[in-house]
């Protein structure tokens, strides 16, 4: 697949996935591999199908203060992140290091005299990993990669967004910045947009040119028309559009609702079939891209 690790590939950057599990949960360490990146994980050693050359590490036993079924705790998995940035800095190599972070899920469990509280509750882990966070920034600013070093958080989903009734948009809001650009001053960009935009983005504040296909565009410079979100749940796929949710669902069947944005609730409507033409060309698009192999990186020119 092409990915955005082949447009850091391109700019001459290592890719390293770093996560304080087991990167094949979830055919992890596949994907990644796969698509050229190194891994970091908890484990020793991995088997990659198809076999390929992947350069790993992983969090030893002795780096691991607190872990749960999931992962290593965050404050671990993020001390790991600093020690190897300072070894891609110490061989003068850029890095692009894709980190997954994961003690703000159930159990919700986390290392005690972090945060006031060692209660197993939702806030309280969400609290933790914000120490554990604000630790890691504060360490980072100490390092000679700081400056120079642009810093991306996201979200992957809310809590109960993955359910199997219908879509709740609010519960697909999520956060996401772009932090320590060089002369940019902090700005809140208020688009209706995608986690596919991100990158784009940052792409675009850092004046970069590259060869792609991403669905994906830059936040900055989208106009009030181009305004979309992609969300779906077990069994549903959707686009937002001017307030309009169409969804596709499983045996061709499709639904499309306005989005009162302030209740957030879905009123159904009458289905626009522009609306539902575009929603199916986004995902069977997709689709075909993923059966495919997409835009081979071979073909790829500096």
């Amino acid at each position: 697949m092409f990915t955005i690790g082949a447009v850091f590939k391109q700019k001459g950057y290592t890719r390293t996935f770093i996560y304080g599990g087991d990167a094949a949960f979830d055919n992890m360490l596949n994907y990644f591999s796969n698509n050229g990146f190194d891994i970091v994980d908890r484990k020793k050693w991995h088997r990659v199908t198809p076999a390929i050359d992947t350069k790993r590490d992983h969090l030893s036993d002795a780096e691991v203060s607190f872990e749960n079924a999931w992962a290593a705790c965050d404050g671990d998995l993020l001390t790991k992140l600093l020690q190897v940035a300072d070894t891609q800095y110490e061989k003068k190599q850029p890095f692009f290091n894709f980190v997954m972070t994961s003690s703000n899920h159930q159990p919700y469990t986390f290392p005690e005299g972090v945060i006031d509280s060692n209660e197993k509750t939702r806030n309280n882990a969400v609290r933790y990993s914000d120490k554990a966070l604000e630790h890691f920034f504060t360490e980072a600013k100490t390092k000679p990669w700081f400056k120079n070093t642009v810093f991306v958080l996201m979200a992957d989903h809310c809590a109960y967004s993955a359910g199997r009734t219908e879509i709740n948009i609010k519960n697909h809001h999520i956060p996401a910045f772009i932090y320590n650009m060089e002369a940019q001053s902090p700005i809140e960009v208020d688009k209706l947009s995608s986690q596919i935009d991100i990158f784009p983005t940052l792409f675009g504040y850092l004046n970069w040119n590259y060869l792609n296909n991403f669905f994906g565009k830059d936040i900055t410079l989208m106009t009030s028309e181009e305004e979309r979100a992609f969300i779906g749940n077990h069994r549903k796929v959707g686009l937002l559009k001017d307030k309009k949710l169409t969804v596709l669902e499983t045996q061709k069947k499709h639904a499309t609702y306005t989005w009162n944005q302030k209740e957030n609730q879905l009123s159904s409507i009458k289905t626009d079939s522009l609306l539902l033409r575009e929603t199916i060309g986004y995902y069977q698009s997709a689709y075909e891209l993923f059966k495919n192999g997409g835009l081979k990186i071979n073909t790829l020119q500096k």
